[in-house]
This record gives structure tokens, C-alpha cells and sequence, in this order.
């Protein structure tokens, strides 16, 4: 079976879900990857739906502070 063959067949299987509603698509969170100012360790956080700056902790100083 060809790249484009299995492709299609994963596209019409998805179409088919969606028609059948067995398949619920949601937004959630969005994890940023940001790097503490004071000791540049990298931190995830997790943002809301719609905001751009969360406060956080470092996981390694403890330092507060915003991503953006």
C-alpha cells in the first residue's frame, strides 16, 4: 500500500467518524515551554483558552515570574 493509498483511507476513516459523531473534537490548554530569567531553566505551563501570559513558578529556583 502506497504513502498516498493509506492517506486517503486514514482521511476517509476520520470523515467517517466525524459523520457518525463517534468522534468529538475539543480545544484545551496550550503548554508553553518557557526559560526562567533568573537560572534559565526550562519550565511547561499551561495557559488557558485565549490567554498569552501565565504566572509561574521556576521548578528549579523558585524565582515568580511571566511567560509570554
Amino acid at each position: 500500500m502506497s504513502k498516498q493509498a493509506m492517506r486517503e483511507e486514514a482521511e476517509r476513516l476520520v470523515r467517517e467518524a466525524m459523520e457518525r459523531k463517534s468522534v468529538v473534537v475539543k480545544q484545551g490548554d496550550t503548554r508553553i515551554e518557557t526559560k526562567c530569567g533568573k537560572c534559565g531553566a526550562v519550565n511547561r505551563v499551561n495557559a488557558a483558552k485565549g490567554v498569552s501570559r501565565v504566572a509561574f513558578t521556576c521548578k528549579e529556583c523558585g524565582h515568580r515570574q511571566e511567560s509570554l
